[in-house]
């Protein structure tokens, strides 16, 4: 008989579910998308039904689609868009507001007030994190200020708090297991990295009671098992890891110095740093990479809020093609940018710049510009986002000699090269680009043994295609000169 793993991955703008075999090859994919609310202006919410919904109907596609090829799913391996924020009620199930969103701004104003307060050297030493709306405490907080019902929830301790994996795994269990792991703990500016606990200083300094919170276990451990009335048989949950952790798992970024960069919605460089947690001077976080057997492995995280989100805006808003895949050869029509330059803040800048009240800018137009120049400074805005991250890293002391990608974006030939030449590193895609999920399942499979351990797991990875930086070094600093010009005029903003 067959065995699979399935990974389900739960992102920002859709919920999928991955049937992987045990090689780590992808055999089935479902997906759907699902609506994103924008009810003010920074303000990015989900609905957590619809999430749930999604998630459960391409899991039982998979699940379906297994039974076909007379298949024995062992486990299953959850990975999610990251920071995004569910309070609901502990008795009947039901959330208190929709989810806010890993983008959303909301709490702006709030983290100035803490800043101002002197908040941020201890935040920063005790979570790797800097104040921002970004994360997962100040959503919490706004909701608890705000949703009367949470308030009375959490003082009744009827109120559960999760991350979109803990969500899933609170409704996949039927209510038997609230729990979260150590990666997408460490994303919610409320989880002590060092001592891997829930932290009661910045709790208090939020309002947030430690009832609420969940369990943080590994990323390999054992999250239960589904109910049957789900999925048709219990399966176990035996892998759960935060989306951009997960990336760096599936693209077996085991050893200190390694670094890969995902390029989805928004676009995350995360680089290895093992045992050791360094802290940037240079704006960038360090994060919980992956947790096993109770030992915790850090990294050095830079993110980009608009990258596929930039493509998905061409497309959706702007209607400039039918296609995110029309890209390519969009560009390709051009002999150049056209001194166009387009910065993406629609919500704001995240590293190293976080600036939550910067807001997009198209400079250098002229009578000549055409959709054409501005859809290739969207795909160039993302390269050099990646450029800013690897100078903060440089000046970290850290500088990175290959850059493993993954993520829809980097299936574009064009872009691929372009960000070689202006990171100046090369850059390899690998065959299974589906490296978030594949993380998740690897983890899951690493604790019913499945995978020995993580050697045995890096002998999974094998390359596609590598891209090596090509540029006249005079023409890249003219490029580069170009973005810094317009990054200053978003600043001004």
């Amino acid at each position: 008989m067959k065995k699979f793993i399935i990974s389900i991955d739960q992102g920002t703008t859709s919920s999928r579910a991955i049937l992987f075999n045990l090689s780590g090859e992808p055999i089935y994919t479902s997906q759907l998308e699902f609506k994103q609310y924008f009810p003010k202006s920074g303000w990015v919410e989900h609905d957590p039904e619809e999430i749930w919904n999604t998630t459960k109907k391409t899991l039982k596609d998979v699940i379906n689609k297994a039974k076909k090829l007379k298949g024995n799913i062992l486990t299953i391996g959850i990975t999610n868009q990251r920071e995004t924020t569910v309070l609901w009620d502990k008795r009947t199930g039901k959330t208190v507001y929709k989810a806010i969103v890993w983008q959303d701004r909301r709490q702006a104003e709030y983290c100035k007030k803490l800043k101002k307060q002197n908040k941020e050297t201890i935040i920063f030493n005790k979570t790797g994190l800097l104040i921002d709306s970004y994360f997962s405490g100040t959503k919490i907080k706004w909701i608890l200020d705000n949703i009367p019902l949470a308030k009375k929830l959490m003082n009744k301790k009827q109120l559960l708090f999760g991350t979109i994996d803990s969500f899933l795994i609170w409704r996949l269990t039927k209510g038997k297991i609230h729990a979260t792991d150590a990666t997408n703990a460490s994303r919610t500016m409320i989880y002590n990295i060092a001592s891997n606990k829930w932290d009661d200083a910045i709790l208090k300094i939020l309002k947030i009671k430690k009832h609420i919170l969940p369990e943080v276990k590994d990323c390999a451990d054992d999250y239960g098992s589904t109910h049957p009335s789900i999925t048709g048989k219990s399966i176990p949950i035996t892998g759960v890891v935060g989306d951009q952790q997960s990336a760096t798992i599936g693209q077996c970024c085991f050893e200190p110095g390694s670094l890969k960069s995902t390029y989805g919605t928004g676009a995350f460089v995360l680089l290895n740093t093992g045992t050791k947690k360094i802290y940037s001077k240079n704006r960038l976080l360090t994060t919980i990479a992956y947790r096993i057997n109770g030992k915790t492995t850090y990294a050095m995280e830079g993110s980009i809020f608009i990258a596929g989100a930039g493509v998905q805006w061409l497309r959706d808003r702007m209607k400039f093609f039918k296609k995110a895949s029309d890209t390519e050869k969009i560009i390709k029509s051009l002999k150049s940018n056209g001194d166009i330059y387009l910065v993406p803040a629609f919500t704001g800048l995240g590293a190293p710049y976080w600036n939550s009240n910067a807001r997009g800018v198209l400079s250098g137009l002229t009578r000549d510009t055409s959709p054409k120049e501005i859809v290739r400074a969207v795909i160039e805005s993302v390269a050099y986002q990646t450029y800013d991250l690897f100078e903060a890293m440089k000046h970290d002391g850290l500088r990175p000699k290959i850059v493993k990608v993954d993520g829809g974006m980097v299936m574009n030939n064009w872009f691929s090269q372009f960000l070689s030449n202006i990171v100046n590193v090369k850059v390899l895609r690998p065959k299974v680009q589906e490296t978030t999920a594949l993380g998740a399942a690897f983890m899951a499979g690493l604790k019913i043994g499945v995978y020995k351990s993580l050697n045995d797991i890096s002998k999974k990875w094998s390359l596609d295609k590598k891209f090596s930086p090509n540029i006249n070094n005079k023409f890249r600093k003219a490029l580069i000169k170009g973005w810094s010009t317009a990054i200053k005029r978003t600043l001004i903003n």
